[in-house]
């Protein structure tokens, strides 16, 4: 049998395509198609967006093993030019040493950035004073809008680094310090991120919630069994910050990408 790669996936059709409120949510038979018809989706975004040829385009990314598929379809997305991309990320951990493997900058360098090479990088720096890096990219966040965010959803619920007891649909914030959910950290071993719990950081850096809102249209890529119960309450529970995700719902411009074991089909 032929071996495959992600753009084989290109032209499968998801196993169920509906709208939920505001959202297109696709269902792929596995994250391997998943990815592949998100690095699409993205692709065909910022070929649209960058035909202008003044144009630059300003995107946030997610740091997690989540959305290993779609960098991976990324990279090999034909015809972008992304030295017209100016790249984001929206969360990081605080007092993580500059050479730890699970530093979301480092991720996102490794993954991507290293080999499609955007014009401009602006990465969250952790090991700086909060409230001074919190003012400074957010300072940067605010110069322009952003046009596309590409995100995931937590275990709990959280999109970024907004956990349910942290996170505030009305925050006055662009970027904050947060203290992380229990839930949230274990999730980072379960991941394989961390050997133990207590070796994952207890605080971090995070867009709020408004802040990834603000992103002219979002793409979701939520995969995995493990997902399976935050996906269902994002999409079916009363929006409130008991599941952040719910809120996702009430943008304009998102589409969601989720597989058969996130989905639970």
């Amino acid at each position: 049998m032929k071996s495959m790669n992600v753009n084989d996936f290109d032209l499968v059709e998801p196993l169920r395509n509906h709208i939920v409120e505001h959202m297109s949510v696709q269902v792929y038979a596995d994250r391997n198609q998943m990815g592949a018809a998100a690095a699409a989706a993205v692709g065909a975004r910022l070929r649209q967006l960058l035909q202008d040829p003044e144009r630059q385009v300003r995107m946030v990314f997610a740091a997690a093993p989540s959305q290993n598929e779609l960098y991976e379809g990324l990279v090999r997305e034909q015809g972008i030019d992304w030295s017209r991309v100016c790249a984001f990320h929206m969360d990081e951990y605080m007092d993580l040493a500059d050479t730890a493997p699970q530093r979301f900058g480092g991720y996102l360098t490794e993954r991507l950035f290293s080999r499609v090479q955007p014009g401009r990088v602006e990465l969250l720096d952790g090991l700086q004073d909060a409230e001074q890096e919190c003012q400074r990219y957010g300072d940067l966040l605010r110069a322009a809008p952003i046009d596309i965010v590409c995100l995931g959803i937590g275990e709990n619920g959280h999109i970024a680094f907004n956990d349910p007891p942290v996170a505030d649909f009305e925050d006055s914030r662009i970027v904050k310090a947060v203290k992380l959910d229990e839930a949230c950290r274990r999730q980072q071993v379960n991941d394989g991120c961390f050997a133990h719990l207590e070796d994952v950081p207890a605080e971090a850096l995070t867009l709020t919630v408004p802040t990834l809102m603000a992103g002219r249209e979002l793409f979701a890529i939520v995969p995995g069994a493990s997902k399976r119960r935050a996906l269902a309450a994002a999409l079916h529970d009363p929006i409130s910050t008991a599941c952040p995700a719910t809120i996702l719902r009430t943008h304009p411009g998102i589409t969601m990408f989720t597989d058969r074991e996130a989905y639970g089909l």
